[in-house]
């Protein structure tokens, strides 16, 4: 009798990741699903993909121009340094270096859907625990560290809520680990904070043997389809995690493209401040439907979360955008599914969101 491989046992744990829908039965919509960047990626980028390395040629497999410019423009020396297929692949990469069976990884409730699988592939047991209001509680996170912790990893801003912690609690949640924990900080959507609230997690990257810092392209910079993060840590903690990164796993044009995007930062200011003032406007008119039980989570990132607490369901409010062409995500899990994710689009687009969101609510 024919066998089968078995795969390891706590690869049935995982469900995989399921991304934001683009549309469906061939109807064009308004993509707000994937906290994509509704200005696009910079026009000296897309100019400079096609003094990209031939296809045929293998990209860099060090990235070293990249992590050299990199490191000039973060004063970090390239050498603690390293570049993922997205910062996504850096978290795969330090859950496996650093947890495995009999281990547990922790994270907050409502933090990045990735997290458990990352815990899971490393066959370690993902452990949530209690979020305060949609936002990451500290004092949770350290009520929840035992014995066999071994990684904690932490989005902020955090998605899908879009709650920021500030510097003071990310020094207090790092104080409180234990040295051997690794602390992964999630900066994906970092560079749509104010400068001036800076969480301070480059800086403990920098200074603390046990914090890893990841960062990406995808966000502001407008790359999401090229697939290039980054992370920094101690010299140490870099060099465990190379030795498990894939090899030439940033493509030619990645890495042209990101080379160019990172020395257009007026563009990153441009996406943050189009972000910041559409996220305003779109927040009030939220607020606006707080009657009809409609409230938004304060969010520092390039996303609002909103509330469906009154007759209009987040399930319905989803399914009634959708109808209207606005593809937005809305979450099943217990805890979220009240909520609707909404991407910051253009100015056209969060005013026809805010539109329908009040015919829905209106009609509920």
């Amino acid at each position: 009798m024919a066998s089968s491989p078995i795969p390891k046992p706590w690869i049935a744990g995982i469900h995989a990741y399921v991304p934001g829908k683009s549309g469906g039965d061939g109807v064009p919509v308004v993509k707000l699903s994937a906290n994509e960047n509704p200005l696009g990626c910079s026009a000296l980028a897309l100019a400079a993909r096609a003094d990209a390395e031939h296809p045929s040629h293998y990209p860099d497999g060090d990235s070293a121009a990249l992590r050299a410019a990199l490191g000039a423009r973060n004063g970090i020396d390239p050498a603690r340094i390293i570049m993922g297929a997205g910062s996504g692949e850096l978290l795969y990469l330090a859950a496996s270096a650093y947890a495995g069976p009999g281990d547990e990884v922790l994270f907050s409730q409502h933090a990045f859907s990735l997290y458990d699988i990352v815990a899971r592939r490393a066959g370690a047991e993902p452990v949530e625990a209690p979020a305060s209001d949609y936002a990451t509680d500290v004092d949770a996170l350290l009520a929840a560290i035992t014995p066999r912790t071994r990684v904690v990893l932490v989005a902020n801003p955090n998605n899908p809520t879009g709650t920021y912690l500030p510097r003071a609690e990310i020094a207090r949640l790092h104080a409180g680990l234990p040295g051997h924990v690794l602390l992964v900080l999630d900066l994906a959507y970092i560079e749509y904070v104010d400068p001036a609230d800076d969480d301070g997690s480059m800086d403990l990257a920098a200074s603390q043997p046990n914090v890893l810092a990841t960062r990406t392209f995808s966000k502001a910079y407008g790359l999401a389809g090229e697939r290039v993060g980054w992370g920094t840590g101690s010299a140490e903690v870099i060099e465990v995690l190379n030795r498990l990164r894939g090899a030439f796993n940033v493509s030619n044009e990645a890495q042209t493209m990101a080379l160019v995007a990172l020395q257009d930062q007026a563009f990153v200011e441009q996406s943050r401040r189009h972000n910041a003032a559409a996220r305003a406007q779109f927040v009030a008119e939220i607020e606006a439907l707080g009657n009809h039980g409609l409230r938004a989570v304060p969010s520092e990132a390039n996303f609002v979360l909103v509330l469906c607490e009154g007759k209009l369901t987040g399930k319905a409010a989803y399914e009634g955008l959708a109808k209207a062409g606005y593809m937005t995500r809305w979450f099943s899990v217990p805890g979220l599914s009240k909520g609707v994710r909404i991407t910051i689009g253009t100015d056209e687009d969060m005013a026809g969101v805010a539109r329908v969101l009040r015919e829905l609510a209106e009609a509920a």
